[in-house]
């Protein structure tokens, strides 16, 4: 039979035999919510009589609820004894208030032989640990005291851990943002305007471009520059991998692109003194990365497109008026290397002819490569496909329809690589000079 509840429904009164009032190095103080005087009394007793270090508990009795939350609040409370059967709360909810007002502070319910189910509903509702009342002894008491402790103790650390772990990640998003939209922003906003001789104000070039990066920044990049006024360039690269590391070394290209905007109409000259330069500062690097690209100078004075390629994929000629699609490896037997991997690498410069209405179409490997469920690749002869079976129609539909077909063919699924596709249009009826031959 319990006895009567204590008149002073919070009592502090501290362990006995030499344990320290206060708190200090070693020492938790424990809340022991039990409204029996008898079983509080008892359960001192065990914490005294199992306690090897006399400094190590410090407890403070309360026989209501409201009393223990309010005493929680104060602060400084490390462990609370729990009864589950108080004058003022009872059942599982008496530990669903107590814990929802402190919860960082471990809980030990004690409950007796016919409420075992209820604790164990507290234990999975984030209780500690549970004893039955009348069963154990003190040595067992103390020790679930200590585990519960130090598994609040490692709780907290890896809380303070994941939180810790959530805002760098937070920042790293928001870095990854920030990033994305300056890659974004180096993307051409115009295109020149390349005429030839007699063009009435329009553009003798046309250019389009489709532009994914696999995740929140990419290792492809492109530019459109003119260099005369009948000539433009354009660069397309893309740099092994995708993410930080691909995007620091487009970011790197960037900046020699820049500095050798006024060599690039000799292309393999340039291609070899951005893949000096690149190899400089990559062979620093601890891995291997490499980065392919394809220079290009579109002539309409001479009707012609020069070009040299390191170790890229070879661009589409979308011949309209004969209806032909043709690879420009045809006119590029022995192309360089890819960037970075060789300092004294040569880039051999190619050239052929064009006519008006034709396109060349660049691109990276994102598309050619995007699998489907079943591991198969779209490759290049869909992506020819496209461009023939249609070649009447704008190139730029033509781009959105590849995209679109690629996204179509891997079921949804998002690419694994990045995506960069540009076109350059020679307008009908602009081109100065009489085509060189084929």
């Amino acid at each position: 039979m319990k006895l009567d509840a204590p008149t002073n429904p919070t009592s502090r009164t501290e362990m006995p035999s030499g344990v320290a009032s206060g708190p200090g190095p070693g020492l938790s103080r424990v809340l022991l919510v039990e409204d029996n005087s008898g079983d509080a009394r008892l359960i001192r007793e065990y914490i005294r009589e199992a306690e090897t270090d006399p400094a190590s508990f410090t407890v403070e009795c309360s026989g209501r609820l409201a009393a223990a939350i309010s005493r929680l609040a104060e602060g400084g409370i490390d462990l609370v004894l729990l009864d589950l059967t108080l004058p003022d709360s009872q059942g599982l909810g008496t530990f669903q208030m107590l814990h929802a007002a402190a919860p960082g502070v471990p809980v030990i319910v004690l409950t007796g032989l016919n409420d075992e189910s209820l604790a164990l509903q507290a234990v999975h509702e984030g209780a500690q640990d549970y004893l039955m009342k009348g069963q154990g002894d003190g040595r067992l008491l103390v020790r679930a005291m200590r585990y519960a402790l130090e598994r609040a103790r490692t709780g907290a650390q890896l809380a303070a851990y994941a939180e810790e772990l959530r805002a760098r990640n937070a920042q790293l998003e928001a870095d990854m943002h920030l990033a994305r939209e300056f890659q974004l922003l180096c993307l051409p906003a115009q295109y020149p305007v390349i005429q030839a001789a007699g063009a009435s104000g329009q553009s003798s070039l046309k250019f389009h471009h489709v532009y994914q990066p696999a995740t929140g920044v990419g290792g492809d990049f492109f530019s459109v520059f003119a260099l005369s006024d009948t000539t433009a360039a354009v660069l397309l690269c893309d740099v092994m991998g995708h993410g930080l590391r691909a995007a620091l070394i487009t970011a790197v290209l960037r900046g020699l692109i820049e500095e050798l905007k006024p060599h690039a109409s000799n292309p393999g000259g340039c291609l070899a003194e951005m893949n000096h330069s690149l190899h400089a500062i990559l062979r620093r690097t601890d891995e291997t990365i490499l980065a392919t690209a394809f220079l290009m100078i579109a002539d309409c004075a001479a009707g012609e497109v020069r070009f040299a390629s390191a170790g890229h994929p070879s661009p589409f000629h979308l011949r309209r008026r004969a209806g032909l699609v043709v690879e420009l490896r045809e006119h590029d037997p022995a192309h360089g290397p890819a960037l970075g991997l060789f300092a004294e690498a040569q880039f051999p410069n190619c050239r052929f002819a064009v006519e008006p209405g034709d396109a060349i179409v660049l691109f990276t490997d994102g598309l050619q490569e995007a699998t489907n469920g079943a591991g198969e690749e779209f490759g290049l002869e869909r992506m020819k496909n496209i461009l023939g079976a249609r070649a009447e129609v704008a190139t730029s539909t033509l781009l959105s329809e590849m995209l679109s077909q690629t996204e179509a063919f891997v079921g949804g699924a998002t690419f694994e690589d990045d995506v960069c596709v540009v076109s350059v249009d020679f307008a009908r009826g602009v081109l100065e000079k009489p085509l060189l031959s084929r």
